[in-house]
């Protein structure tokens, strides 16, 4: 269901978040081959003896990966990382993230410090030549303190370096829930319908480089009577 939603929206850029791996066989390596694109994974824990983790799926080549594993594994048990892919695009390097924070509702203290090493982990990659891209389930909503920190609304980590939330930029103006009840998976826990997968874009360049054209949720619909997720997918079209 994954694969057919993916297939469906036919993204230049996917950034996935809790990718399984066995040692076999990996949820990303998978996907990439049915979609015939380029793809690098990256685990920071084990769950029940299988690998877990983040990736970025490419149309185009991958010219260079890295990561960084984000603090507060020592409070939580949660290993959660921070993966970096540059795209070699048609226009020019793309500098893609993929991450994945801490989910407990009192993490917030751990999600800031989380969204600091982010970025400084962005701002240690530059020069770029296009703005940086940072997507993931922050686990978080927009008037937390860790997502105001990404958006420049308090303090940001980085002195001058701010990003913007897609949905705010480009969205249909509805709240956006990412996290919904509509979905089986989601009522299954009894939590309330948040907005907490996000898509940032630095600041636009020259001739409004990654500007957010548009920005919509995917995958918040059954395939075959069954959801692709437990979240939805946020899915933004920038100037390139």
């Amino acid at each position: 269901m994954i694969e057919a939603t993916l297939r469906a929206l036919d993204a230049d850029v996917i950034a996935l978040q809790e990718v399984w791996d066995d040692g076999a066989a990996n949820l990303a390596a998978d996907l990439a081959q049915a979609l015939d694109r380029n793809h690098v994974y990256q685990g920071a824990e084990k769950r029940d003896g299988l690998g877990f983790g983040n990736a970025v799926l490419s149309r185009w080549p991958i010219k260079r990966a890295d990561w960084r594993p984000l603090p507060g594994q020592r409070e939580s048990d949660e290993g959660r990382c921070v993966l970096f892919a540059e795209l070699d695009g048609p226009r020019g390097p793309l500098q893609v993230f993929a991450t994945h924070l801490n989910w407990r509702f009192s993490h917030s203290q751990i999600r800031q410090r989380q969204v600091t090493e982010i970025a400084q982990f962005v701002a240690s990659k530059r020069p770029w030549g296009y703005p940086p891209i940072v997507c993931g389930d922050f686990n978080a909503e927009p008037v937390s303190d860790e997502i105001r920190m990404m958006t420049g609304q308090t303090a940001c980590p980085i002195k001058g370096m701010v990003f913007r939330d897609a949905w705010n930029v480009a969205g249909d103006g509805s709240d956006g829930y990412t996290w919904d009840n509509a979905n089986s998976f989601a009522q299954a826990v009894f939590e309330p319908n948040r907005r907490i997968d996000y898509i940032f874009v630095g600041e636009p360049m020259a001739r409004a480089a990654g500007h957010v054209v548009d920005c919509r949720l995917a995958g918040n619909a059954p395939v075959e009577g069954l959801w692709p997720s437990d979240h939805f997918a946020v899915v933004a079209e920038l100037r390139y």
